[in-house]
């Protein structure tokens, strides 16, 4: 297993790889992109490693992912399904989910300009309507799923595709026979106080 010093360097590559990565014209992908450089000297090792599904790993090594997912794979990170909200519904459409925050007030770096973090979901699962009043951004790194944001039906995404929403708007994502990993980033009020999940698109559970 490496050293903690050999992890310490491998996240702060990291950081400063991901800053690349939001390259986009949003503000929100510029925001993120400064927060990520000014916060990599403060990348700190990472522990209790638990790998990441194997059904999503398996579209991070496809030739069409970013070349970001081989570098993340390698890290020993903590993936896990987020605790976003407490609601029993949230927590039943989290179990397909693997997430880990980098950056942000729960992140392995603190920060109150961005939370930031990898996030992915396995095949044939559907994570329905939230709102938030954080500025939300994910782009997606590999594989495939739907987004559906406020009234619009769902719409494809593949690697390198970006999924922009707004202040409290409704959106929502799915997958079929494909997982996705993507990276997210919070700007704005990053509290999950006021974090709203509605469950499936016309569906009560």
């Amino acid at each position: 297993m490496a050293t903690g010093t050999q992890q310490t360097i491998c996240l702060k590559q990291l950081f400063l790889d991901l800053e690349q990565v939001f390259n986009g014209d949003l503000e929100i992908e510029k925001i993120v992109a400064q927060e990520l450089r000014a916060k990599a000297e403060h990348a700190q090792a990472l522990s209790e490693p638990r790998p990441v599904p194997a059904n999503i790993a398996a579209v991070m090594t496809a030739d069409d992912a970013h070349p970001i997912c081989a570098d993340v794979l390698k890290m020993p990170f903590n993936w896990a399904p987020p605790e976003t909200s407490k609601s029993e519904l949230y927590k039943k459409h989290s179990s397909f989910k693997a997430h880990v925050e980098l950056l942000g007030p729960d992140g392995l770096v603190t920060s109150n300009v961005a939370r930031l973090g990898l996030y992915g979901m396995q095949p044939n699962s559907e994570y329905g309507l939230r709102t938030h009043p954080a500025e939300e951004i994910y782009i997606m790194l590999a594989g495939a799923c739907f987004w559906m944001r406020g009234d619009a039906a769902y719409q494809s995404s593949g690697v390198g595709d970006r999924s922009h929403h707004a202040s409290f708007l409704p959106h929502a994502t799915l997958t079929k026979e494909k997982a996705f990993m993507s990276v997210y980033a919070w700007v704005g009020d990053l509290s999950t106080e006021s974090y709203r999940y509605e469950g499936l698109p016309n569906q009560n559970d």
